[in-house]
């Protein structure tokens, strides 16, 4: 893991701290990578409290309610997916604030409309709506992710103050 990544995850975490919120991640291309990069920092049980590794479509409906009309209508790299496993984290977790990412990290797995480096990401307050942003990112399969936690962990902290 990336020396600025653990930087800027123990930002999230004086932030978090600061309002007194806990945090949930929900991930699918970065495999944990955000939950990883906050449990690095000593401490961050006070601010962190669970991380959803949902690999398949199946994980994503049965751990976060994600709706197989959604993943059928709009593929599982989409806005309304993540928006979804935004809502599922902070409905299954003591969480204020939450993130979800799925994308297609390749070398596989993309098409034309989703190339490798699709990356979708949201951001939700409990209670709040969902913020969501698509990503183009380039590079190997190991910097498309790195790249989607950064912005996951970017993404917290700006909300997060």
């Amino acid at each position: 893991m990336q020396k600025n990544i653990i930087e800027l995850a123990q930002r999230v975490g004086q932030a978090l701290q600061a309002r007194q919120w806990m945090a949930a991640t929900a991930e699918s291309c970065t495999g944990g990578g955000v939950a990883y990069a906050i449990t690095t920092i000593s401490g961050s049980s006070a601010w962190f409290d669970r991380g959803f590794v949902t690999y398949t479509n199946e994980a994503k409906q049965q751990m976060l309610g994600v709706s197989a009309e959604t993943l059928q209508a709009h593929g599982a790299v989409s806005e309304a997916v993540v928006k979804e496993m935004t809502a599922g984290a902070l409905a299954h977790s003591q969480a204020n604030i939450a993130v979800a990412i799925s994308g297609v990290a390749g070398p596989t797995g993309g098409s034309d409309e989703k190339p490798v480096g699709t990356v979708w990401i949201a951001w939700q307050i409990a209670e709040g709506k969902a913020s969501t942003k698509g990503y183009k990112f380039s590079g190997d399969r190991e910097q498309v992710r790195l790249q989607a936690i950064r912005e996951a962990l970017l993404g917290l902290l700006s909300y997060s103050k």
